[in-house]
């Protein structure tokens, strides 16, 4: 996933110096207000990490990312049902009962990430660039798709190879794959029709599965 660029005027002029001087960039997620979430359908949600932090998915790091998002997979009406660890940034499958859920939720788990992370590297200050980016998944065709970049992300990449599961994902507790079983879960359980059982509708996962780009909305 590609980082957006932004380009700021200055006031005053070519003259080096002149003008006011932006604060902060400008947000990498539009602040716009919550959609109204039915509780029926699940949530593909993003995190992106400052820059300079070591990659998520190094050795050590993701290990304490991991520990974090076992112990608040289920918390404030917020349930973490799988996730995929990419060098700056994480992708979770989520199920949220209410806009308010997810909200609280999301800064609760954020606020647990970004303590542990620091808390391994030593370091302080914010973890994440910008609040999270949440779409609600409607269709069992979107959902599949979802599941399928956030498991085979890496592999797509050339980070691992073909045959095996991605360990920084949840890939080992997922029971939708076409040549092994997965593990029981260790985050939260799925309870939505669509990510329990409507996206089977479109075949099963195989692990040599590369996922087409980005996922977007689809149609049923």
């Amino acid at each position: 996933m590609q980082q957006s660029i932004f380009e700021f005027r200055q006031r005053g002029g070519a003259r080096s110096g002149a003008g006011r001087k932006r604060v902060a960039p400008r947000p990498l997620v539009p602040h716009r207000a919550l959609p109204k979430l039915s509780g029926r359908r699940p949530l593909h949600v993003t995190l992106r990490v400052v820059e300079g932090v070591q990659s998520l998915r190094s050795r050590g790091v993701h290990d304490v990312v991991r520990a974090a998002l076992r112990e608040g997979a289920d918390r404030l009406g917020l349930r973490v049902v799988h996730y995929g660890a990419a060098s700056n940034h994480l992708h979770l499958v989520c199920e949220a009962e209410s806009e308010r859920a997810l909200a609280r939720g999301m800064k609760g788990l954020a606020v647990r990430l970004a303590h542990a992370v620091n808390r391994f590297l030593g370091r302080s200050g914010p973890l994440f660039a910008d609040r999270y980016h949440a779409r609600e998944l409607r269709a069992p065709r979107d959902v599949r798709h979802v599941l399928a970049y956030v498991f085979g992300n890496a592999r797509r990449h050339g980070a691992i190879v073909s045959e095996l599961l991605d360990p920084c994902t949840s890939a080992d507790c997922f029971d939708g794959w076409k040549e092994v079983r997965g593990g029981e879960t260790w985050l939260a359980r799925a309870r939505t029709w669509l990510l329990t059982t409507g996206w089977r509708r479109r075949g099963l996962l195989s692990i040599r599965e590369l996922p087409r780009g980005t996922p977007t909305t689809s149609s049923a």
